[in-house]
């Protein structure tokens, strides 16, 4: 098998894409508040404009996130020990119940790079409510990433999850 015929068959794994997409939402949000918390500090309009489509990209890196884990769960659950499917269930539950921060940062980034361009005093305020609304997203990205560091590495594993087992199939339920 050459190299290409490998790379080729990890892109048609959901597992494989979730894992090499899931670092985006949490380091991207983060670069960009930093980018963004200096843009705002020089007032380089160029600087916001940057940072804000880095938050925007990397808030909204979390629907193919989410897609992919959701497609890769039974797969995962399969070869999960006990405790291990106990965290890809609190992994899952967090990510369905708090995806919507994600696509309210992504939403407010948006508005901060186009509403600027009719209104330009609304610029600062746009971007320091991308600035906080940013944060609360990299918190829910910390929190649910911390969830699915736990199920495949026993070694990170203190304690329980506090999420009631079995709680994600219920939620997909219509």
């Amino acid at each position: 098998m050459s190299f290409l015929d490998l790379v080729n068959a990890h892109l048609k794994e959901p597992e494989y894409l979730h894992v090499i997409l899931n670092p985006l939402p949490v380091y991207g949000i983060a670069l960009g508040m930093l980018a963004l918390a200096v843009a705002i500090v020089s007032r380089s309009r160029a600087a916001q404009v940057t940072a804000l489509l880095l938050v925007f990209l990397s808030a909204f890196s979390a629907w193919p996130v989410k897609v992919y884990g959701e497609r890769a769960y039974d797969s995962i659950e399969s070869k999960s020990d006990e405790a291990g499917y106990a965290w890809l269930d609190a992994h899952a539950q967090r990510a369905t119940r708090f995806i919507w921060v994600f696509y309210v940062a992504a939403a407010v980034a948006a508005a901060a790079l186009l509403v600027p361009w009719k209104y330009p005093k609304t610029a600062l305020p746009l971007s320091c409510a991308t600035l906080v609304i940013s944060g609360v997203a990299l918190g829910f990205g910390c929190w649910i990433a911390y969830a699915g560091g736990q199920i495949r590495h026993g070694e990170f594993r203190f304690g329980k999850p506090s999420e009631k087992l079995g709680d994600y199939e219920r939620l997909m339920q219509p």
